[in-house]
């Protein structure tokens, strides 16, 4: 097999294996580690966790989120108001220059509201992400349990 095809198999190899990147232009968000949270049956709602990482040289946003495993997803923080938490929803998440943004249980995260259906761990689901630039990423968050804190919405 002639040497420049073999390169070219090793990088489409390499490619499938790769996180999910998107770019538009020289923008480029990574998304990594996605996962959902795992709820009891008949449970309203959940979240969905990852890593973003803006692998350019401008500073970009996470707007808005859709899954069809939700009625309504929103993005959200934590809020600590005299000691209370407190999930708020947020209009972006900003993703700085070079840098990474971890959404986690306790911080920033999707907000999946209205499930239509149970997620239990070993399930997926399905988030499609928008950005600032207008780009998009689409993602499979499988579901986890995970510890939870009680929280005020």
């Amino acid at each position: 097999m002639p040497r420049s095809r073999v390169r070219s198999l090793f990088a489409v190899g390499l490619l499938t294996l790769a996180p999910v990147v998107w770019t538009a232009g020289l923008a480029a968000v990574t998304v990594s580690d996605p996962y959902a949270r795992a709820v009891p049956p008949g449970q309203p709602n959940s979240a969905v966790f990852i890593t973003l990482t803006n692998g350019s040289n401008q500073p970009r946003a996470l707007v808005a989120a859709r899954s069809p495993a939700a009625k309504t997803v929103e993005l959200h923080t934590h809020t600590n108001d005299g000691g209370v938490m407190h999930m708020r929803k947020i209009e972006r998440i900003e993703i700085p220059a070079g840098a990474s943004v971890q959404l986690k249980p306790g911080g920033l995260h999707v907000m999946l509201i209205g499930l239509t259906g149970d997620l239990a761990p070993g399930g997926t689901v399905a988030l499609d992400l928008s950005f600032d630039d207008g780009s998009q990423a689409e993602v499979q968050a499988p579901v986890r349990t995970i510890a939870t804190t009680p929280m005020t919405h």
